[in-house]
């Protein structure tokens, strides 16, 4: 049997479905996936996705790529297609791979509702499912897979990533690092790059590097974080999707907002703070017992509009010594953890 996961995006998004994948593939299943580029490297050469199809991304949609992608998902023949994403984009190429059954969430429960004609069958989802992890397990209940709870992530491995980071590492900074993340894709999730840096200094005066890392257009970003320091925090080189696993994989805690980073550092189990604000922490936010949140609810929580003047601006209200604090704090429960895996 074959089946086709639709998570085009984002890199977090994706990072939520590897367990739905390695789901299916552990129940006998050859899991295809269709995805935009920027999540691409979390799939190719994934132990768990036998095969990848690289669709267009929508902000830069181009119909030729587009036909190309869809006869090379179509000649797959897949029996299965199966949206976890829930949107009209999603729906399109689960209704078009040429599945015989083209699965997802009923109206109530897709961002966009009245996506749900171009599906074949829908679920409800059962009163137990909170978190958007179980929420993407709960579509496999379809196929008769009960994995609700999973918790595993498979990433590629690639040993030459892993031994060009370690080394860029031992020129950079020093081992037991902690890294602050002050990207990520909405603005209005984001805390502001003034309070990372006192966080680093906080961090210093503990003993404790930090290292401050960035992903496309975030350079600056990263650079002001490190001038708030007065240059006691070190801005990350600069890397692939790969080698920032790896960077974050080595890490002794990483402190960032509802972002791909930290949803990648959850995955590889490094302790989090995590820092939230318009989102639901308890839907996608840090699932290990021993991590941390730091959270300011705004009136229209939860709320997944980019740009609300409700929120606007709530990020900026977490104060920086409840975070150093909550730092402390998860720090404490996590000595001793080996910060490389091997």
């Amino acid at each position: 049997m074959k089946a086709l996961v639709v998570r085009l995006s984002s890199i977090g998004d994706v990072v939520h479905t590897l367990p739905a994948a390695a789901s299916l593939t552990a129940r006998g299943f050859e899991t295809g996936w269709v995805v935009e580029p920027a999540a691409l490297p979390l799939l190719e050469g994934n132990p768990a996705v036998a095969w990848v199809t690289r669709a267009p991304a929508a902000r830069a949609f181009r119909l030729r790529p587009a036909l190309g992608a869809l006869r090379s998902l179509r000649s797959r023949g897949c029996d299965v297609a199966l949206d976890f994403q829930g949107l009209w984009k999603s729906g399109v190429w689960a209704r078009l791979s040429g599945a015989g059954r083209v699965i997802g969430y009923a109206r109530a429960w897709r961002r966009e509702g009245s996506s749900e004609a171009l599906l074949g069958e829908t679920i409800e989802l059962p009163s137990r499912v909170t978190h958007v992890i179980d929420k993407n397990l709960a579509l496999l209940c379809s196929l008769g897979i009960d994995a609700v709870g999973s918790r595993e992530f498979p990433l590629p491995v690639d040993a030459a990533v892993r031994a060009s980071v370690e080394q860029r590492l031992m020129a950079t900074v020093a081992k037991g690092y902690v890294v602050l993340n002050a990207g990520g894709g909405w603005a209005s999730k984001l805390w502001p790059a003034e309070h990372f840096g006192a966080v680093a200094n906080a961090l210093s005066d503990r003993g404790i590097a930090s290292l401050v890392t960035w992903g496309p257009g975030e350079e600056a970003l990263a650079e002001k974080v490190v001038r708030s320091s007065r240059g006691r925090a070190r801005r990350c080189f600069p890397t692939t999707l790969l080698e920032l696993v790896e960077v974050l994989r080595r890490a002794r805690l990483v402190v960032a907002a509802d972002t791909g980073p930290l949803h990648i550092a959850c995955a590889l189990g490094v302790p989090v703070v995590g820092l939230y604000g318009p989102t639901d922490p308890a839907r996608n936010g840090p699932f290990a017992a021993e991590d941390a949140v730091v959270r300011r609810a705004p009136a229209c929580a939860p709320c997944h509009r980019r740009v609300c003047p409700v929120h606007d601006g709530v990020m900026a209200a977490i104060p920086t010594d409840e975070v150093v604090a909550a730092v402390d704090r998860r720090l404490a429960t996590d000595r001793g953890r080996p910060h490389v895996a091997v």
